[in-house]
């Protein structure tokens, strides 16, 4: 005998864009986004007896995600995300937890003639913002936020020493490396009773999500770094400090080092980085580009380090 242990279901790639026109000032502002609904309730006869009956279609999601945003702002994502959960929920009798996954792509407005455009706009990177809500019928609204594909380097400014070593250790210590990482960061907020506690602090979501970021910017481009480690937990630590709703924060760092290996393995590499291998030239008339005479090198990938932590306020579980 077998039976349903887990089931939900919905709309993924739901691609929604708004514009908000502004007729005292004739500026616009846009938002682009892309969304996933998943419903969990009493839905396991759907799956086990064929009864559509308790199914919300998943195109019924999609349309109701396009009318919410007529009705509502869609920013910010944290508020736009509790409203579309909280809909499902109370629509839905036999619906108890409704999942919404928004992710809020960049539109930059264009300077043109030195001053900000009305309504023209640039991509600038891949960089996405990301919200995940979680709507509980009678256990509140719970939201994390994040950052993500936020692509950063610097060229100094970072060592890794005195780090364990034993027989199965190659890597050589070093006192300055480039360090370079596509920065996940993440920021999980206290449980909301209801929606009306979420509509109440929703200026809250965009200060926390600019002060993330540029505590993220700030720290990576200022931080004597000994290691990836050590610098992400000083962003944590300080993302709690400004975000007093913020319950914990967290980060997962692709770690790109700079690793000695020898002409001896890799004949044409001397240095070599997760993400780039300084060349050595010497074989062309003696020519320097080794140690503090590198500045030519070839981008690499894979493998590479995956640092991840997470912080929480005093009080919650250590490791």
């Amino acid at each position: 005998m077998s039976q349903l242990t887990h089931a939900r279901y919905g709309k993924d790639n739901i691609r929604l864009y708004k514009v908000h026109r502004d007729a005292a000032t004739g500026t616009q502002s846009v938002t682009e986004m892309t969304i996933c609904t998943l419903l969990e309730g009493d839905i396991e006869t759907s799956y086990t007896e064929a009864d559509n009956s308790v199914v919300v279609a998943t195109d019924t999601q999609k349309q109701t995600c396009y009318i919410l945003a007529k009705q509502n702002p869609v920013t910010p994502p944290e508020l736009f995300a509790a409203i579309i959960g909280n809909h499902f929920v109370e629509t839905y009798k036999h619906i108890h937890k409704a999942h919404v996954r928004i992710v809020t792509h960049r539109w930059t407005r264009l300077t043109v003639d030195g001053k900000p455009h009305p309504h023209s706009f640039f991509r600038d990177g891949e960089e996405i913002r990301v919200v995940e809500a979680v709507a509980r019928e009678g256990d509140g609204i719970s939201i994390h936020s994040g950052i993500d594909k936020l692509l950063v380097l610097k060229s100094t400014g970072s060592a890794f020493h005195g780090f364990n070593r034993d027989e199965y250790t190659q890597l050589p210590e070093t006192w300055d490396r480039i360090l370079s990482t596509e920065v996940e960061c993440g920021w999980q907020w206290k449980t909301f009773a209801r929606l009306q506690e979420v509509q109440a602090v929703g200026s809250r979501f965009d200060e926390a999500w600019e002060a993330a970021r540029q505590i993220t910017l700030d720290t990576f481009a200022k931080d004597s770094s000994p290691s990836v480690q050590n610098t992400m937990y000083k962003m944590c630590d300080q993302i709690l400090a400004a975000a007093p709703l913020v319950e914990s924060a967290s980060y997962s760092l692709p770690n790109k080092h700079y690793f000695e290996i020898g002409t001896q393995v890799f004949p044409d590499v001397r240095f070599l980085f997760a993400d780039h291998a300084s060349l050595d030239l010497s074989w062309h008339k003696g020519l320097k580009n080794t140690g503090k005479d590198a500045e030519v090198y070839a981008p690499q990938s894979n493998p590479n380090g995956l640092i991840q932590c997470t912080v929480t306020r005093k009080g919650k579980s250590k490791l």
